[in-house]
Protein backbone atom coordinates (compact mmCIF):
# COMPACT_ATOMS: atom_id res chain seq x y z
CA UNK A 1 0.00 0.00 0.00
CA UNK A 2 0.84 3.60 -0.89
CA UNK A 3 2.84 4.91 2.27
CA UNK A 4 1.93 7.80 4.68
CA UNK A 5 4.03 10.50 2.66
CA UNK A 6 1.89 9.90 -0.15
CA UNK A 7 -1.45 10.28 1.07
CA UNK A 8 0.13 13.42 2.85
CA UNK A 9 0.84 15.00 -0.68
CA UNK A 10 -2.40 13.89 -1.75
CA UNK A 11 -3.93 16.35 0.98
CA UNK A 12 -5.04 12.61 3.08
CA UNK A 13 -2.72 12.55 5.96
CA UNK A 14 -5.28 13.29 8.45
CA UNK A 15 -7.43 10.37 7.28
CA UNK A 16 -4.90 7.82 6.50
CA UNK A 17 -4.24 8.51 10.03
CA UNK A 18 -7.82 7.74 11.24
CA UNK A 19 -8.39 4.90 9.05
CA UNK A 20 -5.14 2.69 10.15
CA UNK A 21 -6.07 3.56 13.66
CA UNK A 22 -9.64 2.40 12.54
CA UNK A 23 -11.22 6.00 13.31
CA UNK A 24 -13.94 7.32 12.12
CA UNK A 25 -13.85 9.71 9.19
CA UNK A 26 -15.32 13.58 9.03
CA UNK A 27 -17.75 14.75 6.92
CA UNK A 28 -14.65 16.41 5.05
CA UNK A 29 -12.29 13.73 5.23
CA UNK A 30 -15.25 12.07 2.46
CA UNK A 31 -15.16 14.98 0.75
CA UNK A 32 -11.60 15.71 0.46
CA UNK A 33 -11.38 11.42 -0.71
CA UNK A 34 -14.06 11.92 -3.33
CA UNK A 35 -11.55 15.13 -4.70
CA UNK A 36 -8.28 12.58 -4.52
CA UNK A 37 -7.10 12.38 -8.25
CA UNK A 38 -5.65 9.31 -7.48
CA UNK A 39 -8.35 6.09 -7.85
CA UNK A 40 -5.84 3.58 -7.10
CA UNK A 41 -4.75 4.87 -4.16
CA UNK A 42 -8.57 5.71 -2.29
CA UNK A 43 -8.66 1.69 -3.64
CA UNK A 44 -5.93 0.67 -1.48
CA UNK A 45 -7.41 2.34 1.68
CA UNK A 46 -10.61 0.69 0.94
CA UNK A 47 -8.76 -2.39 0.56
CA UNK A 48 -6.91 -2.03 3.50
CA UNK A 49 -10.38 -1.88 5.57
CA UNK A 50 -12.01 -4.27 3.83
CA UNK A 51 -9.48 -6.98 4.33
CA UNK A 52 -9.55 -6.01 8.09
CA UNK A 53 -13.07 -6.60 8.56
CA UNK A 54 -13.82 -9.71 6.25
CA UNK A 55 -9.90 -10.78 5.79
CA UNK A 56 -10.05 -12.45 1.60
CA UNK A 57 -13.45 -13.45 1.97
CA UNK A 58 -15.87 -12.25 -0.54
CA UNK A 59 -19.13 -13.66 0.01
CA UNK A 60 -22.51 -14.25 -2.66
CA UNK A 61 -25.88 -15.99 -2.18
CA UNK A 62 -28.12 -18.03 -4.09
CA UNK A 63 -30.87 -16.07 -4.60
CA UNK A 64 -34.14 -15.83 -6.62
CA UNK A 65 -35.19 -12.22 -7.34
CA UNK A 66 -39.02 -11.48 -7.64
CA UNK A 67 -39.94 -7.93 -9.47
CA UNK A 68 -44.21 -8.50 -9.36
CA UNK A 69 -44.87 -5.48 -10.67
CA UNK A 70 -43.97 -2.63 -12.55
CA UNK A 71 -47.44 -0.20 -11.99
CA UNK A 72 -46.56 2.18 -9.71
CA UNK A 73 -48.26 5.44 -8.46
CA UNK A 74 -44.71 7.47 -8.59
CA UNK A 75 -42.82 8.73 -11.35
CA UNK A 76 -39.25 8.90 -10.55
CA UNK A 77 -37.56 10.80 -13.49
CA UNK A 78 -34.78 8.22 -12.78
CA UNK A 79 -37.28 4.65 -13.86
CA UNK A 80 -37.04 2.85 -16.34
CA UNK A 81 -39.30 0.36 -14.81
CA UNK A 82 -42.01 1.76 -13.78
CA UNK A 83 -45.29 1.71 -15.94
CA UNK A 84 -49.03 3.06 -15.61
CA UNK A 85 -51.84 0.23 -15.04
CA UNK A 86 -52.75 0.79 -18.70
CA UNK A 87 -49.59 1.41 -20.60
CA UNK A 88 -47.62 -0.76 -22.83
CA UNK A 89 -45.28 -3.42 -20.77
CA UNK A 90 -46.67 -2.76 -17.12
CA UNK A 91 -47.19 -6.27 -15.66
CA UNK A 92 -48.36 -8.11 -12.49
CA UNK A 93 -47.60 -11.08 -11.66
CA UNK A 94 -50.11 -13.62 -10.13
CA UNK A 95 -49.92 -15.58 -6.89
CA UNK A 96 -49.37 -18.26 -8.68
CA UNK A 97 -46.65 -17.42 -10.86
CA UNK A 98 -44.45 -16.18 -8.15
CA UNK A 99 -44.69 -19.31 -6.41
CA UNK A 100 -43.60 -21.27 -9.16
CA UNK A 101 -40.67 -19.35 -9.94
CA UNK A 102 -39.45 -19.54 -5.93
CA UNK A 103 -39.99 -23.34 -6.39
CA UNK A 104 -38.14 -23.47 -9.25
CA UNK A 105 -35.17 -23.68 -7.66
CA UNK A 106 -33.55 -26.81 -10.09
CA UNK A 107 -33.13 -29.19 -7.03
CA UNK A 108 -30.67 -26.47 -5.40
CA UNK A 109 -32.35 -24.64 -2.95
CA UNK A 110 -32.57 -20.66 -2.91
CA UNK A 111 -30.88 -19.08 0.48
CA UNK A 112 -32.93 -16.11 -0.31
CA UNK A 113 -36.22 -15.01 -1.68
CA UNK A 114 -35.96 -11.18 -2.74
CA UNK A 115 -39.60 -9.89 -3.55
CA UNK A 116 -39.74 -5.90 -4.69
CA UNK A 117 -41.94 -4.10 -7.00
CA UNK A 118 -43.37 -0.73 -7.91
CA UNK A 119 -45.55 1.32 -5.51
CA UNK A 120 -48.62 -0.57 -6.68
CA UNK A 121 -51.72 1.70 -6.30
CA UNK A 122 -54.56 -1.09 -5.13
CA UNK A 123 -52.65 -4.22 -3.63
CA UNK A 124 -53.59 -5.45 -0.35
CA UNK A 125 -51.70 -5.66 2.08
CA UNK A 126 -53.37 -9.07 2.96
CA UNK A 127 -52.49 -10.54 -0.33
CA UNK A 128 -49.19 -10.13 0.13
CA UNK A 129 -49.54 -11.70 4.14
CA UNK A 130 -50.85 -14.42 1.78
CA UNK A 131 -48.39 -14.93 -0.46
CA UNK A 132 -45.49 -15.06 1.55
CA UNK A 133 -47.14 -17.40 3.91
CA UNK A 134 -47.18 -19.69 1.21
CA UNK A 135 -43.38 -18.83 0.04
CA UNK A 136 -42.46 -19.47 3.86
CA UNK A 137 -44.56 -22.75 3.35
CA UNK A 138 -42.89 -23.68 0.40
CA UNK A 139 -39.18 -22.66 0.89
CA UNK A 140 -38.76 -22.83 4.90
CA UNK A 141 -35.28 -22.58 5.07
CA UNK A 142 -34.80 -19.71 2.36
CA UNK A 143 -34.80 -16.16 3.93
CA UNK A 144 -37.79 -14.05 2.84
CA UNK A 145 -36.61 -10.55 2.08
CA UNK A 146 -39.13 -8.04 1.15
CA UNK A 147 -40.24 -4.29 -0.01
CA UNK A 148 -37.98 -0.84 0.12
CA UNK A 149 -39.39 1.11 2.59
CA UNK A 150 -41.34 3.39 -0.30
CA UNK A 151 -43.46 0.28 -0.94
CA UNK A 152 -43.92 -0.41 3.33
CA UNK A 153 -45.35 3.46 3.29
CA UNK A 154 -47.49 3.24 -0.22
CA UNK A 155 -48.96 -0.21 2.19
CA UNK A 156 -49.55 2.16 4.75
CA UNK A 157 -51.33 4.34 2.73
CA UNK A 158 -53.40 2.07 1.13
CA UNK A 159 -54.45 0.21 4.41
CA UNK A 160 -54.85 3.62 6.30
CA UNK A 161 -52.80 2.49 9.43
CA UNK A 162 -48.97 3.13 10.27
CA UNK A 163 -45.88 2.09 8.55
CA UNK A 164 -45.45 0.04 12.15
CA UNK A 165 -48.17 -1.69 11.90
CA UNK A 166 -47.33 -3.09 8.38
CA UNK A 167 -44.22 -3.54 9.38
CA UNK A 168 -45.20 -5.77 12.18
CA UNK A 169 -48.22 -7.89 9.92
CA UNK A 170 -44.71 -8.56 7.80
CA UNK A 171 -43.56 -10.01 10.24
CA UNK A 172 -45.91 -12.20 11.58
CA UNK A 173 -45.87 -13.41 7.85
CA UNK A 174 -42.39 -14.29 7.66
CA UNK A 175 -40.64 -11.29 6.40
CA UNK A 176 -36.60 -11.54 7.66
CA UNK A 177 -35.53 -8.53 5.70
CA UNK A 178 -36.23 -5.14 3.98
CA UNK A 179 -34.46 -4.65 0.49
CA UNK A 180 -32.82 -1.38 0.74
CA UNK A 181 -33.77 0.53 -2.36
CA UNK A 182 -35.62 3.60 -2.33
CA UNK A 183 -33.11 5.57 -0.97
CA UNK A 184 -31.58 7.30 -3.83
CA UNK A 185 -29.74 10.73 -2.71
CA UNK A 186 -31.01 12.21 0.45
CA UNK A 187 -30.37 15.75 -0.44
CA UNK A 188 -34.22 17.16 -0.87
CA UNK A 189 -33.28 19.39 -3.93
CA UNK A 190 -32.47 16.74 -5.52
CA UNK A 191 -35.07 14.83 -4.67
CA UNK A 192 -37.38 17.26 -6.16
CA UNK A 193 -35.57 16.54 -9.03
CA UNK A 194 -35.38 12.90 -9.74
CA UNK A 195 -38.28 11.68 -7.52
CA UNK A 196 -40.52 14.38 -6.44
CA UNK A 197 -43.31 12.14 -5.30
CA UNK A 198 -41.35 9.67 -3.08
CA UNK A 199 -41.14 10.01 0.93
CA UNK A 200 -38.35 12.22 1.78
CA UNK A 201 -34.87 10.89 2.88
CA UNK A 202 -35.87 11.28 6.66
CA UNK A 203 -38.76 9.51 6.10
CA UNK A 204 -36.12 6.68 4.69
CA UNK A 205 -34.33 6.71 7.87
CA UNK A 206 -36.83 6.62 9.85
CA UNK A 207 -38.65 3.76 8.53
CA UNK A 208 -35.98 2.09 8.61
CA UNK A 209 -34.77 2.46 11.97
CA UNK A 210 -38.80 1.42 12.65
CA UNK A 211 -38.40 -1.47 11.14
CA UNK A 212 -35.02 -2.30 12.96
CA UNK A 213 -36.37 -1.80 16.30
CA UNK A 214 -38.97 -4.43 15.35
CA UNK A 215 -36.45 -6.76 14.86
CA UNK A 216 -36.39 -6.35 11.09
CA UNK A 217 -33.26 -6.14 9.48
CA UNK A 218 -32.67 -3.91 5.89
CA UNK A 219 -29.67 -3.35 3.50
CA UNK A 220 -29.80 0.52 2.52
CA UNK A 221 -28.50 2.12 -0.94
CA UNK A 222 -27.35 5.41 -2.52
CA UNK A 223 -28.30 5.67 -6.17
CA UNK A 224 -25.03 8.28 -7.57
CA UNK A 225 -23.77 9.49 -10.87
CA UNK A 226 -27.28 11.54 -11.93
CA UNK A 227 -27.26 15.39 -10.61
CA UNK A 228 -25.61 14.85 -7.51
CA UNK A 229 -22.18 15.52 -6.16
CA UNK A 230 -19.47 14.43 -3.96
CA UNK A 231 -21.02 16.78 -1.27
CA UNK A 232 -24.25 15.33 -1.43
CA UNK A 233 -23.03 11.65 -1.86
CA UNK A 234 -20.57 12.36 1.78
CA UNK A 235 -23.94 13.95 3.43
CA UNK A 236 -26.13 10.82 2.20
CA UNK A 237 -23.53 8.18 3.71
CA UNK A 238 -23.18 9.98 6.84
CA UNK A 239 -26.68 10.25 7.21
CA UNK A 240 -26.88 6.43 7.12
CA UNK A 241 -23.69 6.15 9.09
CA UNK A 242 -26.03 8.18 11.66
CA UNK A 243 -28.87 6.27 11.43
CA UNK A 244 -27.07 2.42 11.94
CA UNK A 245 -25.36 4.36 15.37
CA UNK A 246 -29.11 4.52 16.48
CA UNK A 247 -30.48 1.73 15.17
CA UNK A 248 -28.04 -0.75 14.19
CA UNK A 249 -29.84 -2.76 11.25
CA UNK A 250 -28.29 -2.39 8.30
CA UNK A 251 -26.63 -5.19 7.33
CA UNK A 252 -25.25 -4.70 3.53
CA UNK A 253 -24.66 -1.11 2.14
CA UNK A 254 -25.38 -0.85 -2.09
CA UNK A 255 -24.23 1.76 -3.81
CA UNK A 256 -26.00 1.85 -7.30
CA UNK A 257 -24.84 3.68 -10.38
CA UNK A 258 -27.38 5.36 -12.48
CA UNK A 259 -28.68 3.91 -15.28
CA UNK A 260 -28.82 5.91 -18.17
CA UNK A 261 -31.44 4.37 -20.41
CA UNK A 262 -34.84 4.56 -21.43
CA UNK A 263 -36.12 7.21 -18.95
CA UNK A 264 -37.33 10.87 -18.63
CA UNK A 265 -34.11 12.12 -16.42
CA UNK A 266 -31.16 10.52 -19.37
CA UNK A 267 -33.90 11.89 -22.24
CA UNK A 268 -33.44 15.78 -21.08
CA UNK A 269 -29.79 15.33 -19.32
CA UNK A 270 -28.02 13.66 -22.37
CA UNK A 271 -24.61 11.90 -21.46
CA UNK A 272 -25.84 11.89 -17.77
CA UNK A 273 -23.18 9.04 -15.90
CA UNK A 274 -22.53 7.46 -19.44
CA UNK A 275 -18.83 9.07 -20.30
CA UNK A 276 -15.81 7.46 -20.28
CA UNK A 277 -14.58 8.37 -16.37
CA UNK A 278 -18.08 6.17 -15.47
CA UNK A 279 -15.94 2.86 -14.87
CA UNK A 280 -13.98 5.08 -12.37
CA UNK A 281 -16.15 7.32 -10.41
CA UNK A 282 -18.02 3.85 -9.58
CA UNK A 283 -14.99 2.52 -8.63
CA UNK A 284 -14.22 5.51 -6.88
CA UNK A 285 -17.22 5.43 -5.23
CA UNK A 286 -17.36 2.23 -3.48
CA UNK A 287 -13.86 2.95 -1.72
CA UNK A 288 -15.29 5.97 -0.28
CA UNK A 289 -17.89 4.32 0.89
CA UNK A 290 -16.35 1.76 2.67
CA UNK A 291 -14.21 4.18 4.43
CA UNK A 292 -17.07 6.35 5.32
CA UNK A 293 -19.29 3.85 6.73
CA UNK A 294 -17.18 2.21 9.69
CA UNK A 295 -20.47 0.38 11.18
CA UNK A 296 -21.73 -1.52 8.24
CA UNK A 297 -20.27 -4.23 7.90
CA UNK A 298 -20.94 -5.27 4.46
CA UNK A 299 -20.53 -3.25 0.95
CA UNK A 300 -21.92 -5.35 -2.48
CA UNK A 301 -20.69 -4.46 -5.74
CA UNK A 302 -24.34 -5.71 -7.55
CA UNK A 303 -23.30 -7.01 -10.40
CA UNK A 304 -26.42 -6.28 -12.31
CA UNK A 305 -26.18 -2.59 -11.69
CA UNK A 306 -22.25 -2.88 -12.19
CA UNK A 307 -21.52 -5.19 -14.78
CA UNK A 308 -19.46 -8.24 -13.96
CA UNK A 309 -15.92 -6.60 -14.82
CA UNK A 310 -16.20 -3.67 -12.32
CA UNK A 311 -18.31 -5.84 -9.98
CA UNK A 312 -14.57 -8.15 -9.58
CA UNK A 313 -12.67 -4.91 -9.68
CA UNK A 314 -14.87 -3.58 -6.62
CA UNK A 315 -13.42 -6.75 -4.60
CA UNK A 316 -10.33 -4.64 -4.29
CA UNK A 317 -11.90 -1.40 -3.90
CA UNK A 318 -13.28 -2.26 -1.24
CA UNK A 319 -16.72 -4.45 -1.36
CA UNK A 320 -17.28 -7.70 -0.07
CA UNK A 321 -19.90 -9.26 -1.71
CA UNK A 322 -21.37 -9.51 -5.12
CA UNK A 323 -24.73 -10.17 -4.25
CA UNK A 324 -25.85 -13.42 -6.12
CA UNK A 325 -27.48 -15.85 -8.83
CA UNK A 326 -30.50 -13.40 -9.41
CA UNK A 327 -32.52 -15.46 -11.86
CA UNK A 328 -34.60 -12.82 -13.03
CA UNK A 329 -34.34 -9.14 -12.62
CA UNK A 330 -35.66 -6.14 -14.58
CA UNK A 331 -35.51 -3.09 -12.84
CA UNK A 332 -31.68 -2.15 -14.21
CA UNK A 333 -32.06 -4.13 -16.98
CA UNK A 334 -34.76 -1.95 -18.43
CA UNK A 335 -32.85 0.96 -17.73
CA UNK A 336 -29.91 -0.57 -19.61
CA UNK A 337 -27.98 -2.45 -17.47
CA UNK A 338 -26.40 -4.85 -19.80
CA UNK A 339 -24.77 -7.43 -17.05
CA UNK A 340 -27.85 -9.80 -17.61
CA UNK A 341 -30.27 -11.57 -15.28
CA UNK A 342 -28.86 -14.54 -13.81
CA UNK A 343 -25.21 -16.66 -13.00
CA UNK A 344 -25.17 -19.93 -11.72
CA UNK A 345 -23.03 -20.35 -8.35
CA UNK A 346 -20.21 -21.70 -10.15
CA UNK A 347 -19.83 -18.69 -12.44
CA UNK A 348 -20.18 -16.33 -8.68
CA UNK A 349 -17.53 -18.66 -7.44
CA UNK A 350 -15.20 -18.69 -10.33
CA UNK A 351 -15.45 -14.71 -11.03
CA UNK A 352 -14.35 -14.21 -7.01
CA UNK A 353 -11.35 -16.79 -7.34
CA UNK A 354 -9.91 -15.14 -10.75
CA UNK A 355 -10.09 -11.58 -8.53
CA UNK A 356 -7.74 -13.06 -5.83
CA UNK A 357 -10.56 -13.78 -3.02
CA UNK A 358 -11.95 -16.69 -1.37
CA UNK A 359 -15.71 -17.56 -2.42
CA UNK A 360 -18.32 -17.78 1.15
CA UNK A 361 -21.99 -18.86 0.70
CA UNK A 362 -24.16 -16.72 2.56
CA UNK A 363 -27.39 -16.33 3.86
CA UNK A 364 -29.59 -12.92 3.07
CA UNK A 365 -28.23 -11.82 6.75
CA UNK A 366 -24.59 -13.00 5.86
CA UNK A 367 -24.34 -16.14 8.37
CA UNK A 368 -22.21 -18.46 6.46
CA UNK A 369 -23.29 -21.06 4.42
CA UNK A 370 -21.35 -24.54 4.04
CA UNK A 371 -20.04 -25.56 0.78
CA UNK A 372 -22.21 -28.68 -0.30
Amino acid sequence: MFDETYYQGLGLGGAYRKIMCAERLSEADGEALFACPDVTALGALAHHVRTRMHGNNAYYVRNRHINYSNICVNRCRFCAFRREADGDGAFMLSAEEILARVCDDQGVPFAEIHVVGGCHPELRLAWFEELFAEIRKARPHAELKAFTVTEIHNLACIEHCSTREVLLRLRQCGVDMLTGGGAEIFASEIRKCICPEKISGDEYLRISGEAHSLGIASNCTMMFGHVENFADRVRHLCALREQQDKSGGFVCFIPLPYQPLHNPLAAELPGLAGGVGAGLDRLRTIAVSRLMLDNIAHLKAYWIMLGIKCAQAALSFGADDLDGTIMEEHIGNMAGAGAGQALSRAELEDMIRRSGFTPVGRTARFATLRAD
